[in-house]
């Protein structure tokens, strides 16, 4: 329900296909594919470049998220609410019956709503000023394929 809204009103590009309903690796890989092969039988170079993000999910600066999510149209409550799931949280870990010490839990987006919360972090940069020309970037999460498309010489 929550994915619906973003993706109508535009706040989660179409080029990412994680966490989100009818999307995933694989209508990324075929929406790849086809634009290589179409590249190719016409004559054009292909250049991919994969990129995977390091601990993406825990690196997620709440600060940043709260603000790009209100630049985006949530306010109020919603926004309220979403703060107080991020802000001033802890954990510990756990091994059978040891509980080691909490810490402050100071970036990173969860659990629950994590897979959500990041894409909507991350998603601007799909967008079209962010990248040059004909370059293109697909997304599943924090995977991308980054392609450019160019004549051969």
């Amino acid at each position: 329900m929550l994915t619906a809204i973003l993706l109508t009103n535009n706040v989660i590009s179409p080029h990412q296909h994680g966490f989100l309903s009818k999307k995933s690796t694989t209508t990324q890989l075929l929406e790849c594919s086809y634009d290589w092969c179409v590249a190719l039988t016409s004559g054009l170079n292909v250049d991919v470049a994969y990129l995977d993000y390091a601990k993406a999910f825990d690196s997620v600066v709440h600060s940043k998220l709260l603000a790009k999510l209100s630049h985006y149209g949530a306010s109020g409550s919603v926004l309220k609410w979403i703060e107080k799931f991020l802000i001033n949280r802890c954990q510990c870990v756990r091994v059978r019956n040891v509980l080691f010490t909490y810490a402050d839990v100071v970036s990173g987006v969860g659990s629950v709503l994590g897979p959500v919360l990041f894409i909507v972090f991350i998603d601007d940069m799909c967008r079209p000023n962010c990248i040059p020309g004909s370059t293109v970037l697909k997304l599943f999460a924090d995977d991308a394929k980054l392609f450019t498309l160019s004549c051969q010489r």
